[in-house]
């Protein structure tokens, strides 16, 4: 029995469940790419402008994975609570960042790389990878930890 089968109605996360770690994976990809056009359009904000405004597919992807993590708890605890506190803590360093471009726009100084948000995103990119591509080491992993 599911302890969360009263608080929600998991019959259809059954059969989304096995898909969800590949699908954080392509959406923490997307991320990292609309992350590259946000910093080449903030740049070009930056320099014509006093202040820098959120990419609207990067926005779009930063909630993708919000909300497949948060799915992602429900189908698997412990591990979806983990990518959920580094997709969470990607979001903060997100905020801080676009505030820290609009700071360097309004000063008149170069517009630098978001370099703690790229750091979080890869963090959540490597353990979406490992979560979604465990299959492809599992059989080495298996010959040097035991569990």
């Amino acid at each position: 029995m599911d302890p969360l089968q009263f608080l929600v109605p998991l019959g259809w996360l059954s059969d989304v469940g096995p898909m969800l770690p590949y699908a954080i994976l392509v959406m923490a990809v997307a991320n990292l790419a609309t992350r590259h056009i946000a910093h080449r359009h903030h740049v070009e904000q930056g320099s014509d402008g006093d202040s820098v405004e959120p990419y609207a597919p990067h926005a779009f992807t930063n909630i993708g994975l919000l909300l497949l993590s948060f799915l992602f708890v429900l189908d698997s605890p412990v591990s979806g609570t983990i990518l959920a506190v580094i997709v969470i803590t990607m979001l903060i360093a997100d905020l801080f960042e676009l505030e820290a471009r609009n700071v360097e726009a309004r000063n008149d100084m170069p517009i630098e790389a978001p370099k703690s948000s790229i750091a979080a995103s890869l963090l959540v990119l490597v353990y979406a990878a490992y979560y979604a591509l465990f299959f492809l080491v599992s059989g080495i992993w298996n010959q040097f930890v035991v569990a």
